[in-house]
């Protein structure tokens, strides 16, 4: 089966570095391009993040376009108390041996499928800030795509930002809005934080398998996620940290890992009190649908898919720098269940 043809939109922290590597060198994807956008980190740092994550994955002669610098109405509010300030888990990660390009991620988002219409599948894994302002451009914009996934929302209003919102819903909730407003099932898919936190957490014996894998990428996607994990443990309760931009990522490459969906009509909220919480119309006299909703995904699945992955080894023309071994072990044994009030 060939590799499925992606362009890849991302706010580069620790878990969407996890999702270019397993877009990047798990055999599945052929990542033409990933623009960047601010989010977790600012821009310039996101930008960064994914020119080394692509090195670590042996692929860094994927391009990279840096694209918004901040929401589309608001300041930039970023997760670095979540990823690290340097979004990677400040594991001290040496500098990428090379440097973002031109034109602006916009152009970018709005000229591939132009030129390869109906062949190019977009999976956005931060703040939907570079996809609203292509769609301002190009209303029909998801009709050129071959489909869209989007690492966005909660789907059962439990919020990680917020205690109703996820994180790229919360922090461009205007821009998320927008796209809900051009959507329509057919074309795009919304996965969310509630189908990772049930589907996609790396328990302490998930980690203790990465340890066995000893691979460089394996390494790598454990370490960049330290402060994640003291996150987790500490804020959303979860018994280890979970990855919510490769679980997307894993669902784009591999569609059949959904076990439970449904289409719904999704408007945004944008109000202070509710800020980027999901309102999701289920009457019978809701308008029509406007995206399939994810609800859960095949966790052996998905597992299986992300180890087999980091068991690659790295091309040897990968920069030295990028193949830095760090020492692995489980990161944290949070409890089962989050104590009461304890939502960031």
């Amino acid at each position: 089966m060939p590799a499925l043809p992606l362009v890849i939109d991302t706010d580069t922290g620790s878990d969407d570095a996890v999702a270019l590597l397993l877009a990047a060198a798990g055999g599945l994807g052929d990542v033409r391009a990933v623009t960047t956008a601010a989010g977790n980190v600012p821009l310039a740092t996101g930008t960064r993040n994914a020119l080394i994550s692509l090195e670590t994955a042996g692929r860094a002669d994927i391009p990279v376009y840096p694209g918004c610098a901040r929401p589309l109405v608001r300041s930039l509010s970023s997760a670095q108390h979540v990823h690290g300030e340097d979004g990677m888990g400040d594991i001290g990660l040496p500098e990428p041996a090379r440097a973002p390009e031109p034109p602006h991620a916009v152009d970018v988002l709005l000229g591939l499928p132009r030129d390869h219409p109906g062949e190019l599948t977009l999976v956005t894994l931060a703040p939907l800030t570079n996809i609203a302002a292509a769609l301002t451009r190009d209303p029909l914009l998801f009709t050129r795509y071959r489909h869209v996934y989007c690492m966005a929302g909660a789907a059962d209003t439990r919020g990680n930002v917020s205690p109703t919102a996820e994180f790229n819903v919360w922090a461009d909730p205007e821009a998320a809005r927008i796209v809900t407003r051009a959507a329509t099932p057919d074309k795009v898919t919304w996965i969310g934080w509630d189908v990772s936190r049930k589907d996609a957490v790396m328990t302490p014996e998930d980690q203790r398998r990465l340890e066995r894998l000893g691979t460089p990428m394996a390494t790598f996607a454990h370490r960049v996620n330290r402060t994640v994990a003291d996150w987790a443990r500490d804020v959303t309760g979860l018994a280890g940290y979970d990855l919510p931009d490769p679980v997307a990522m894993a669902v784009a490459l591999r569609p059949e890992l959904i076990t439970e969906r449904e289409q719904a009509y999704v408007d945004i909220a944008v109000g202070d009190e509710t800020r980027g919480q999901m309102i999701i119309d289920r009457r019978r006299t809701a308008p029509a649908p406007n995206l399939t909703l994810v609800r859960r995904v095949d966790e052996v699945g998905f597992k299986g898919l992300l180890f087999d992955a980091l068991a690659r080894r790295i091309p040897a023309s990968v920069p030295p720098g990028a193949r830095r071994g760090f020492g692995l072990a489980p990161l944290s044994a949070a409890p089962a269940a989050p104590s009461p009030g304890s939502r960031r």
